[in-house]
């Protein structure tokens, strides 16, 4: 496995990166009917939330991984947050930011 504070220090930078992308298409609609024809503001207003959402996941995923580079400085980068056992290396590929374990999801 590759070096996880590079691997986690990038990914974060994707996160903000897509973060402020994403930002631009959750800004409020224009409500204002002759700007435009009611199922345009709908489907903008569609769009938006759409966005909001996505902005939302990518601000938790940010948390997430800012908390795994934190377990890095600390030595704990690998260990399950709820039980201490190692992580299966199979999970961190999948995820490196992930805090547990497979055993303590499951609980």
């Amino acid at each position: 496995m590759s070096d996880p504070r590079t691997l986690l220090e990038n990914r974060l930078d994707k996160l903000r990166e897509e973060l402020t992308r994403t930002a631009a298409a959750a800004a409020p609609v224009e409500l204002d009917q002759t700007a435009q024809g009611r199922l345009s503001r709908m489907d903008a207003m569609q769009q938006q939330a759409m966005a909001a959402s996505l902005a939302e996941r990518l601000r938790t995923e940010i948390r997430k991984t800012a908390a795994a580079l934190d377990r890095v400085a600390a030595g704990t980068y690998g260990e399950c947050c709820r039980c201490g056992d190692e992580i299966e290396a199979l999970r961190l590929a999948a995820d490196p930011a992930t805090p547990f374990c497979a055993g303590c999801v499951k609980d």
